[in-house]
């Protein structure tokens, strides 16, 4: 399926998962050099790759090789994550009234909508007709039902993985539900913009003045400035530089796990959250969102037992994950930018990830 001359769109089968249902891959290329592949299962994005800066090109997601490995032992490499990304505290929350008890899968909380969350799930995919400015996109389809995960009302899901000329992957997600829930989707990718290796040496740049501490079980306790601690990335910083520095919050998560709010100084729509380069390569990823916050995690629970599709074994920190999103625990918090979806209104995000070379 062709968009302009070289733009296309490709699947092959990927497997079949324990109870039979076969699992394909769809291949999204823009003839400019970025290629994303995705299979149904989670909506797992199992490689994009792009150009360095003498145009060799390098997968730039963790990921595995094989279904079996995505089925059974998934850090939520490359998934679509819902119904609620992130923690919920307790597993628990109370919505217009009523308390919704959750299946707990992080000790006590909820994380990335529990054991069943999204990212283990079947996403019906079907390429999309090529797009007049050449892009290429790919629909995702999910139901998920009234009850499931303990979550209130049917939530319909639609996501859009698009591919522009200009070397852009842009997600959007749109959900719809049956009755007053809570939603908070994301996108779980593990970066490595050097193909292997350690992310640690990248630099990172964050559009973000505040973060939110968490406590010794990762839930946010307060909303804190960057200013003069470790959280500091308003310029580019090394993220490896200050990660084994004995600041508290570091120690409690064992490295970067924290949600920061981004800056948006009144402004409406896509901003600019996060840059992330490899100076060795040269690859730069710039990263826009609706969202009003994303979630820096330096994979600080890869331990080496998981190899890679490069055969390479995974370690803390060879990468890091960017999740645009609303804030972790913001149903049990008033405070925090609502995630409630009500009947009649239409959830809707997006962000862009935007390649390039320095």
């Amino acid at each position: 399926m062709a968009a302009g001359s070289d733009a296309m769109a490709a699947v092959r089968s990927f497997g079949h998962l324990p109870d039979g249902r076969e699992v394909f891959e769809y291949t999204l290329t823009n003839g400019r050099g970025l290629v994303l592949r995705a299979i149904n299962l989670g909506g797992i994005v199992t490689a994009l790759n792009c150009p360095d800066r003498n145009g060799h090109s390098a997968n730039v997601v963790l990921g595995f090789d094989n279904l079996a490995d995505y089925a059974l032992r998934n850090p939520n490499f490359g998934t679509l994550v819902g119904r609620y990304g992130n923690r919920i505290a307790r597993a628990r929350f109370t919505l217009d009234g009523e308390a919704h008890q959750l299946a707990s899968n992080d000790g006590a909380n909820a994380l990335h909508g529990g054991p069943g969350g999204f990212g283990k799930r079947w996403w019906a995919i079907e390429p999309l007709p090529p797009q007049a400015d050449g892009s290429v996109a790919l629909e995702l389809k999910l139901t998920s039902d009234d009850g499931d995960e303990h979550y209130p009302g049917r939530l319909d899901v639609t996501v859009h993985y698009t591919l522009t000329p200009a070397n852009e992957w842009r997600v959007d997600y749109r959900a719809t539900a049956s009755r007053a829930t809570v939603v908070n989707l994301t996108h779980h990718g593990y970066y490595n913009l050097a193909g292997s290796g350690s992310a640690l040496d990248h630099e990172l740049t964050l559009n973000a003045s505040l973060f939110l501490p968490v406590d010794a079980n990762l839930i946010p306790t307060t909303i804190t400035e960057v200013d003069g601690t470790p959280f500091d990335f308003r310029r580019p910083t090394c993220i490896g530089e200050r990660i084994r520095s004995g600041h508290a919050q570091l120690m409690t998560a064992r490295g970067y796990d924290h949600c920061f709010i981004v800056d948006r100084a009144g402004r409406e729509g896509l901003v600019h959250a996060a840059r992330l380069a490899d100076p060795a390569s040269g690859r730069v990823m710039d990263v826009e969102t609706t969202e009003p916050g994303i979630q820096l995690y330096s994979g600080n629970f890869l331990d080496g037992c998981l190899r890679g599709s490069n055969g390479q074994a995974y370690r803390q920190g060879d990468g890091v994950c960017l999740e645009t999103q609303h804030y972790p625990d913001s149903p049990n918090r008033p405070e925090f930018p609502s995630t409630v979806l009500r009947p009649g209104e239409t959830f809707q995000s997006t962000t862009v990830h935007r390649f390039s070379t320095a």
